[in-house]
């Protein structure tokens, strides 16, 4: 017994919203995820920043480091290379910390330590990114569908998606 055209058609139009609907949810828990994940490295990177007494405002310009220098001109360098989150604090001394993505834990210098989680930190920030963009086109494909129309009428749902984020 064959289906007739309609049917199938309404079948795959089936499918498809199934599926977007899925890679949503999906899409909106990986963003829960990381979202733990950014929380867990911000506090960390606050913490090593309170040992080092330092925030990300709070580092000495280059420009100071070289006035001081000029003051004693030996043969030493005339710009020193200032870490913001290190600042005074010895970048050799060991820290400990968990690595991502496993338990664990390594005692590294501090300086490799703020490293990492400033790297993935930025991994993180772009990764939330994606997904917001994806949750926002897989909403606006659902949407047109109409498989949202109960919840946010099409109209304000495209406004909404449609909006550009600004840095001003």
């Amino acid at each position: 017994m064959e289906m007739d055209v309609g049917m199938k058609h309404m079948q795959q139009a089936i499918i498809e919203s199934e599926t977007d609907a899925e890679h949503l949810l999906l899409a909106r828990n990986q963003l829960v995820e990381n979202d733990k994940l950014r929380n867990g490295n911000r506090e960390a990177l606050t913490a090593l920043r309170k040992i080092a007494r330092t925030t990300k405002s709070s580092v000495p310009s280059p420009f100071e480091k070289i006035m001081e220098e000029l003051s004693g001109a030996d043969s030493r360098p005339l710009v020193k290379e200032i870490c913001p989150t290190c600042g005074d604090h010895d970048p050799k001394k060991h820290t400990w910390i968990m690595l991502p993505g496993s338990d664990i834990f390594a005692r590294m210098p501090f300086h490799a330590v703020h490293t990492i989680l400033e790297k993935d930190q930025e991994r993180l920030d772009y990764d939330t990114k994606t997904l917001q963009s994806n949750v926002k086109e897989k909403s606006f494909t659902l949407s047109e569908r109409g498989a949202l129309a109960d919840k946010i009428s099409p109209g304000i749902l495209k406004s909404l998606v449609t909006l550009k984020d600004e840095h001003k």
